[in-house]
């Protein structure tokens, strides 16, 4: 049984414990936050590796594995970081009117190959150019059609195509970008899927919407049903779970739909122009319908962005500095106070960074460092001394996400016990969800049952947050480290708790 209960009630319950005979029996610990910077799976600055099938670039392991276990800096970046996520790019403008070769399909499961043997994982997306050229069109930036993305039939078949790759593979898979429609795979300018720029309507008609959620939910089908595909903007994952015609005012997701493996569950957003103006650039925009006009929504869409958010994968870059200071760090900007209240996971190390070296000239980006996605801090722990096999052993363990989101792919939570002269290790399987430890305090409880069987000795507590795949289960890089001095195992992934329980018969 799991139960969740206030700190409050756990600090009385602690005193109750060492008034009573009982505290013999228990012992309350308490631990060391550690400020260290380290790697962990699926959050933090990520490398962008783009290819294309014009000039295929493979990743390179030796690459990988240098980013993954040192402090590294980048191109322009005047800061170091570590690397867990690797943003991979495909770029299929061989294929425009095409099916995708299986040579390009190899090329593609090589990566992934490399990628789990160095210990990361990837963003995915996929676009058919990044080029684009002016002219004397009506659109402010001048970015003239056409456009040079693919058709819906084609889509629609690259995604079949690739259906059984990202199946395979989602082991290494953190999350998909939508992509495929558009320059960059960014939904905005395109030659099939309504042009929303002043080149053609200025709005999204109804058919191109519906033709926007047919390609969304070919992707959602293509992936496992624990992976989440990330869209450009809010109003993409409006107008997919409520139709063309979804106001910008339609509610955000609630707790009780988050997590469950629905559709609209598994929508979560990138942000590729991240403080970048007051809108981000159209990101927080309304592109119209058949019936309503384009326009602003810039405040409405920021709060729905904020309330989805905490229950999906967000992630994107910095695009431009113009929007200095408000993109800086406090307290003449907001870059922290918007990434804790969109609950960013990841962002981009290679771009842009006159905005990311603002954050560490500007004495902030130790903190953004740390915090992107989640880092769970053990606070006090009250665990028995000893239990008998085949009883209850009640753990109850105060531990605060200190990060700005919480994980957002499942994975087990797990408490071990090791046996000190044999190191035999028995896995108590928990209840808890480690997505549902949300930003602030997190107060476990759990009561699990010792085996029967179980040999009697003493045995060190440990936590183990493993990755849910079987063939990452046992990779302590695919663990998740808690931030504390004294409890991280390097050579196993496990956390300790720094505790012997003695296991009688």
């Amino acid at each position: 049984m799991i139960r969740l209960i206030p700190i409050c009630s756990l600090l009385c319950l602690g005193l109750l414990l060492t008034l009573q005979p009982v505290c013999s029996q228990t012992k309350q610990l308490v631990y060391r936050e550690s400020i260290e910077d380290f790697p962990n799976p699926e959050r933090g600055f990520y490398i962008p590796f783009g290819t294309s099938t014009e000039n295929f670039k493979p990743l390179d392991q030796a690459v990988l594995l240098k980013y993954r276990n040192e402090p590294q800096q980048t191109g322009k970046a005047n800061y170091s970081f570590f690397c867990s996520l690797v943003y991979r790019a495909y770029r299929l403008e061989r294929f425009k009117t095409a099916p995708i070769t299986p040579e390009f399909l190899q090329n593609i499961q090589a990566d992934f190959n490399t990628a789990r043997s160095a210990g990361v994982k990837l963003i995915l997306r996929f676009s058919y150019t990044d080029k684009t050229h002016s002219g004397d069109c009506p659109d402010e930036a001048k970015i003239c059609p056409p456009y040079g993305d693919a058709s819906k039939p084609v889509v629609l078949q690259h995604i079949a195509q690739l259906k059984p790759l990202w199946q395979k593979n989602s082991d290494v898979i953190a999350v998909l970008q939508m992509g495929f429609i558009g320059i960059w795979g960014e939904n905005y300018y395109t030659d099939y899927f309504g042009d929303a720029s002043m080149n053609h309507l200025g709005i999204v008609p109804d058919s191109s919407w519906q033709a926007r959620n047919t390609v969304l939910s070919a992707l959602l089908d293509a992936l496992p049903r624990d992976r989440m595909v990330q869209v450009r903007t809010p109003q993409i994952k409006q107008r997919f779970v409520n139709g063309p015609q979804a106001p910008v005012t339609t509610p955000a997701m609630t707790a009780r739909d988050a997590f469950r493996q629905s559709d609209k569950a598994r929508i979560g957003f990138h942000n590729d122009c991240f403080l970048a103006s007051a809108d981000d650039y159209g990101t927080f925009y309304d592109y119209g319908n058949s019936s309503t006009k384009r326009g602003p929504a810039n405040e409405v869409l920021r709060r729905y962005f904020e309330q989805e958010s905490r229950f999906t994968a967000v992630g994107g870059e910095t695009c431009d500095d113009a929007f200095s200071p408000q993109n800086d760090c406090a307290p003449a900007g907001r870059a922290e106070q918007e990434m804790a209240a969109m609950h960013y996971s990841y962002l981009n190390a290679g771009y842009n960074n006159n905005v990311n070296n603002d954050w560490q000239t500007g004495g902030c980006m130790a903190k953004i460092r740390r915090k992107l996605g989640y880092r769970f801090v053990l606070e006090q722990a009250i665990l028995p001394s000893q239990v008998r096999a085949g009883q209850t052993l009640t753990c109850q363990i105060n531990l605060k996400n200190v990060g700005y989101a919480s994980p957002y792919n499942p994975r087990p939570v797990q408490l071990l016990l090791r046996h000190t002269t044999t190191g035999a290790v028995t896995v108590l399987a928990s209840q808890a969800d480690v997505r549902q430890w949300f930003s602030g305090p997190v107060n476990w409880q759990e009561d699990f049952r010792v085996p029967p069987g179980l040999k009697a000795g003493r045995y060190e507590v440990l936590v183990n947050l493993p990755d849910a795949h079987a063939s990452l289960a046992h990779r302590p890089e695919y663990s998740i480290r808690l931030a504390n001095e004294t409890t991280w195992e390097a050579a196993t992934g496990y956390n300790r708790l720094n505790h012997v329980v003695v296991v009688r018969p």
